[in-house]
């Protein structure tokens, strides 16, 4: 009869939380005394209650008795499929009173509020960075133990947490289990998916604090907000450059490396970064999906798209400390503090020429390899650099654009 007149008679001592049965108080007593009574026969860990115990066991068994009727996937605990079976019926039945925002975990509300809060009370008592969830912190802190305690089973490769141990068996299997109802794209994991689905709504709910500036997701987020910090804790072991990012950092060390994992299916031209190789593809596709709302114009990557842009509103956001010039873009600054410096870090392996930028080293590099890549579409010429196909085109076009 409790469980329907909503009464609560067993109250903790302690927090004066209240409980409907006796053994629910009992339990969770245990949280404030930190006693551990259930242990696990296989790896001696030990469980405030038994049926955490029995739910852990089948970690070792592999027995997965909760079948989704949907899918087919199974899962160790009740709860667990509970929670799965909201990403077929879409249920969020957890909302944030703040914004109205809806989650189909209560986990992920709880984590979703202290954005509101800017609540972090998790700290890492080496670096003292500070997180918004216990697992965050422990995940963290294998950053400075090494510690990777999830192995595939199949190529042996460890990771420092769970999901990404699951996101990278999905390379073996190939499963793609989450489907984008908007246009069928599938994805390893329901935050791809999520994360995803953003690009139809537009919706960008991680906000910066400093700028109001908004993001689809939290990591882009974190990274954003260390151009107000400043902060760049990852650092390149070969040069000593630090990075915002570690995906940045690991894109660098393939300069140092020569590592280009990211092959072109149409020309076998490889790249350092699979963003790269996308931008590359778009050569051979003709495809220019980033179109500026001035004048029309399309662009192959959103990079080009920004810097374009700047010619309408006539900003140059990227100034040189030394004489105060502005540029569009930080490119255009990188190379131009080279006047002030001197500093000429890029070299030619064939002839020891050094240039101020990479892409004035590649442009010298064909000089010795005699690569032409950029070729005419009506009369087949090839050429070393973009621009000499481009000056070269006006005279199919009859252009003069300098009169």
């Amino acid at each position: 009869m409790i469980i329907h007149t909503g009464e609560k008679p067993f109250s903790c001592s302690i927090c004066n939380k209240n409980f409907t049965r006796k053994s629910d108080l009992t339990s969770h007593i245990r949280i404030h005394t930190g006693e551990k009574p259930f242990s696990c026969s296989i790896c001696n860990k030990n469980f405030t209650r038994k049926s955490d115990l029995t739910s852990h066991i089948r970690i070792h068994t592999g027995e997965k008795p909760f079948e989704c009727l949907s899918c087919g996937k199974s899962f160790t605990n009740k709860s667990n499929l509970d929670k799965h079976i909201r990403v077929h019926t879409g249920e969020k039945p957890f909302e944030c009173l703040s914004c109205g925002k809806s989650f189909t975990q209560k986990s992920n509300l709880d984590t979703h509020i202290r954005i509101h809060a800017v609540e972090k009370p998790f700290s890492c008592n080496i670096c003292n960075n500070k997180f918004n969830q216990k697992g965050n912190l422990t995940s963290h802190m294998r950053i400075h133990t090494g510690v990777k305690p999830f192995a595939c089973l199949t190529c042996g490769k460890s990771f420092t947490v769970k999901s990404h141990l699951d996101r990278h068996i999905t390379i073996h299997t190939g499963v793609k289990p989450f489907k984008c109802p908007s246009c069928g794209k599938s994805f390893t994991s329901e935050s791809d998916l999520n994360k995803h689905i953003r690009v139809h709504t537009g919706e960008k709910p991680f906000q910066c604090v400093s700028c109001g500036k908004s993001f689809t997701n939290k990591s882009n987020l974190d990274t954003h907000i260390r151009v107000h910090t400043g902060e760049k804790p990852f650092e390149c072991l070969y040069c000593g450059k630090s990075f915002t990012n570690k995906s940045n950092l690991d894109t660098h060390i393939r300069v140092h490396t020569g590592v280009k994992p990211f092959k072109c299916p149409s020309c076998e031209k490889s790249f350092t970064s699979k963003s790269d190789l996308n931008k590359h593809i778009r050569v051979h596709t003709g495809e220019k999906p980033f179109e500026c709302l001035s004048c029309g114009k399309s662009f192959t990557n959103k990079f080009n798209l920004d810097k374009h842009i700047r010619v309408h509103t006539g900003e140059k956001p990227f100034e040189c400390l030394s004489c105060g010039k502005s540029f569009t873009n930080k490119f255009n600054l990188d190379r131009h503090i080279t006047i002030h410096s001197g500093v000429k870090p890029f070299k030619c392996p064939s002839c020891g020429k050094s240039f101020t930028s990479k892409s004035d080293l590649n442009k010298h590099i064909r000089v010795h390899t005699g690569e032409k890549p950029f070729s005419c579409t009506m009369c087949n010429s090839t050429f070393t650099q973009k621009s000499s196909l481009t000056s070269h085109m006006r005279i199919h076009t009859g252009v003069k654009p300098f009169e």
